[in-house]
């Protein structure tokens, strides 16, 4: 495996209390786990090339932003997101347990208002919300660990709540995804949901928790991303 970057390995340590519980370590993790199924990258993936055109601030936080300039041309403002906080934390691991250092994390999902952040979306002031960014990347510390702070998935026109999900590797290449909530009734009409197996839904369904008083989160998500060994 590589080293992942020092930076990276900083900045998730600085967050590493609430997750402390997910070790890598863990009886249920050393065992032989099913990789994540491949579910489409749908058509709101954010370029590179259009990201940074609005600065640099596409970290693991998606709900603060701060850029020189918004992609509706509004002067950026100094707020939180709208939605329920939600703190999505684990580690990436392989089919066979091992944690994946210096693996590239990357979501993205609609906001609050159902809105995706993209060039192919008009996004009018007022249908929009400028304070979540919509798109957040990290890199996986020595122990696999990510974590990242967004806001609880809302359903999107046609969609039950889900996140997009992106992870790259050498020891793999690429592999895309997306996360839906456990249980949410709007599941069982999602076109994409049904396609998936049973056996693979464990995968991608994110079981979400109340978060603790005075977190800063409403809810939270520890949930292991498996990719081929």
């Amino acid at each position: 495996m590589t080293t992942a970057l020092p930076c990276r390995r900083t900045l998730l340590t600085l967050f590493a209390g609430a997750g402390a519980g997910l070790l890598v370590g863990s009886p249920v993790l050393a065992q032989p786990r099913r990789a994540l199924v491949e579910v489409s990258e749908g058509p709101f993936y954010p370029a590179a090339s259009w990201r940074t055109r609005f600065g640099t601030d596409w970290d693991f936080d998606l709900t603060r932003v701060a850029r020189t300039r918004t992609p509706s041309g509004e002067p950026p403002r100094d707020e939180p997101a709208m939605g329920e906080p939600l703190g999505l934390d684990g580690v990436v691991v392989d089919t066979q347990g091992r944690p994946v250092d210096g693996c590239d994390v990357e979501i993205w999902q609609c906001d609050a208002r159902a809105a995706y952040h993209h060039p192919r979306v008009s996004l009018e002031p007022g249908r929009w919300d400028p304070g979540f960014a919509g798109f957040g990347m990290l890199r996986t510390a020595a122990d696999g660990r990510y974590r990242f702070r967004t806001i609880r998935p809302v359903p999107y026109p046609g969609r039950t709540p889900h996140i997009h999900l992106k992870l790259r590797h050498p020891n793999f290449g690429e592999l895309t995804t997306q996360l839906f909530v456990d249980g949410d009734p709007g599941n069982a009409g999602d076109f994409l949901w049904r396609r998936i197996a049973e056996r693979d839904r464990p995968g991608v369904a994110m079981v979400l928790d109340r978060a603790p008083t005075g977190s800063g989160l409403a809810w939270t998500s520890r949930h292991a991303l498996v990719v081929p060994a």
